[in-house]
């Protein structure tokens, strides 16, 4: 798992998406500070990493890169936020889940 604070490299998005045989990356995405993290096996371990670096668990949420298709999921348990009237696996604020994508695109999508 890797913090990206800034355009990573192809091998960086390669090896983050390792645990998927290539096909997706979990990620954690901090919408204040506008970083990410990838590569672990669950949304969850990717959250934990931006927590320990000093991110605010409000501000982060959880998303899925497919490098493949260069598309952006937004499915994740840790999205599941009863205070932030945001009730399913599923983020529902349309701004909330259009600054996800612009923050994932913009430091993924290098391939």
């Amino acid at each position: 798992m890797i913090i990206v604070r800034e355009p990573t490299t192809s091998g960086k998005i390669i090896e983050m998406a390792e645990p998927f045989f290539g096909l997706r990356i979990k990620l954690a995405v901090d919408v204040t500070k506008e970083i990410l993290a990838g590569g672990g096996e669950l949304h969850f371990d990717c959250e934990q990493l931006l927590l320990d670096d000093g991110s605010q668990q409000e501000n982060i949420w959880g998303a899925d890169w497919y490098p493949l298709t260069k598309e952006v999921g937004f499915e994740s348990i840790i999205n599941i936020r009863p205070r932030q009237q945001n009730m399913t696996m599923g983020v529902r604020d349309l701004q909330l889940k259009a600054r996800i994508e612009k923050i994932v695109r913009y430091l993924l999508e290098v391939m």
